[in-house]
């Protein structure tokens, strides 16, 4: 298929009371789909006011020691991770939320079996930030992109707007269609992409096969502000350690549906009895959770 049979000119938009299953049949098609109202205004001003103050300690820009990936990471853009250690009602609220457990059991349930966290991040855009290079996420684990688009699903994406995401200020841009393409390593252009806009507290749901990348920030004065929590399946390594950076006594805190996806019970893939062990045993009976 080629790159250049693209005709999608938006993403379906969907409510809270819409089924997982429907959500996600409609992410597979278009490659991604908008989730109305999926935080609560009183869970956006919360989350907002408990990561200020991290955030504003960080220097916009990466420090990566690679060019390239530099750019990537955005030369006007700010990156807090560890989001589970620094917001409670991230952690406690909406990693906890029953909408986003039941899209994950959608998605990884039947062919991979397990699904954990890949990392949390706040990602903030700032004021004449360029627009991110084109990429697809599932190209972390290389492999998988020599199997196209018949690759099994390795990650997905769940973007939350903890300020309105506008074309203007940077909203992320994908290529509706893109996870259909025979060439993986074909990312298409700017021009084929369309932005996901939306309001605060609104989501966006896209698979790890779809091209995308955050927009330009045009403005002089706006910061675009979100959330990703991509989902995937547990027999890939994450891209946060959380084991190593989360303290147990904030591990203990939550529910164990969220701490096995960051890390502190053990992973049950198909056919597999069992990974992320100790002595063969869930590791939380190891660390007594």
């Amino acid at each position: 298929m080629s790159s250049q049979q693209i005709s999608v000119t938006s993403l379906p938009v969907v409510s809270r009371s819409t089924s997982a299953q429907e959500i996600v049949s409609l992410s597979d098609q278009a490659g991604a789909v908008i989730i109305r109202n999926f935080m609560t205004a009183e869970q956006v001003v919360q989350i907002n006011k408990e990561l200020d103050e991290p955030l504003a300690l960080l220097e916009a820009g990466s420090k990566h020691e690679h060019p390239l990936v530099a750019e990537f990471h955005g030369y006007q853009t700010k990156r807090l991770t560890n989001l589970i250690t620094h917001s409670q009602t991230f952690r406690e609220e909406i990693l906890d939320d029953e909408l986003f457990h039941e899209i994950g059991q959608v998605l990884y349930a039947s062919e991979s079996g397990d699904w954990w966290l890949t990392t949390a991040q706040l990602i903030e855009i700032g004021p004449g930030n360029k627009a991110q290079m084109l990429h697809r996420d599932m190209a972390q684990y290389h492999p998988f992109v020599a199997m196209n688009k018949d690759a099994p699903r390795a990650i997905t994406n769940l973007m939350l707007a903890l300020t309105d995401f506008t074309e203007e200020n940077g909203a992320t841009r994908l290529i509706p269609g893109s996870q259909h393409w025979d060439d993986f390593e074909d990312v298409g252009s700017p021009e084929m992409t369309i932005p996901a806009e939306l309001k605060v507290g609104d989501a966006v749901l896209f698979g790890g096969k779809v091209v995308h990348g955050g927009g330009a920030n045009v403005t002089t004065d706006q910061y675009r502000r979100g959330l990703t929590i991509p989902l995937q399946a547990s027999i890939l390594t994450p891209e946060e350690a959380y084991p190593l950076i989360v303290p147990l006594e904030v591990v203990r805190t939550l529910s164990p549906r969220v701490q096995k996806i960051i890390g502190f019970r053990s992973q049950y893939p198909n056919a597999s009895p069992g990974l992320w062990q100790h002595n063969y045993a869930d590791l939380a009976d190891y660390l007594k959770l």
